[in-house]
């Protein structure tokens, strides 16, 4: 398996709107050959932010790559930089492969 996380920096107040973004979006992740499960999990809160991350587990690393070049991605990605005003920089990325 194959675990990837964004994590990303959400201001202060501004908690709900993004959680609201995420309930709303279509992920177009129904139907992706590899895809097992979604999860947008909600961390620490810090002076200027709230830390969110959320969690795709893939049955391989491939199968997630193949994602990220699909029509899939694309689509599910097209309004990423439309909420831009609830975020403290970019998110980060990071990818794990399951090993026990």
């Amino acid at each position: 398996m194959h675990i990837v996380m964004n994590n990303f920096k959400i201001k202060i107040g501004r908690e709900t709107d993004f959680e609201e973004v995420w309930r709303s979006r279509d992920s177009h992740l129904d139907g992706v050959p590899g895809f097992i499960e979604f999860h947008l999990v909600k961390g620490q809160t810090h002076t200027e932010y709230t830390e969110y991350a959320s969690h795709s587990t893939w049955e391989s690393q491939d199968a997630f790559y193949n994602w990220v070049h699909s029509e899939a991605f694309r689509l599910a990605h097209k309004d990423a930089g439309k909420h831009s005003d609830l975020y403290i920089g970019p998110p980060r990325l990071e990818e794990y492969s399951v090993v026990i």
